[in-house]
């Protein structure tokens, strides 16, 4: 177990853990002409226990702390709300 957190850690490199869990995406135009400008994210998966914006963790980059309840439904309204309404109509 030793050699393989060892061969983990030398095939990242120079990175901190929280580069080697992020991904960056490039500035870009939405549809509505709003610019956003190219920030990190944390890499997709299926938790939600383990993105910046749950409570008790904190953007590296930002150091914003999050805001968003990780037990909170996902169906509700709010950041994992669904808007499967809006195209229903």
């Amino acid at each position: 177990m030793k050699t393989f957190i060892a061969a983990t850690l030398i095939s990242l490199g120079g990175l901190s853990a929280a580069q080697a869990g992020s991904t960056y995406v490039d500035g870009h135009y939405r549809r509505d002409g709003t610019y956003v400008p190219g920030h990190y994210r944390t890499n997709p998966d299926s938790s939600r226990y383990n993105n910046w914006s749950t409570q008790g963790n904190t953007n590296p980059y930002t150091g914003q702390r999050g805001t968003v309840d990780p037990y909170r439904s996902p169906g509700a309204s709010g950041v994992y709300g669904n808007n499967l309404n809006r195209w229903r109509r």
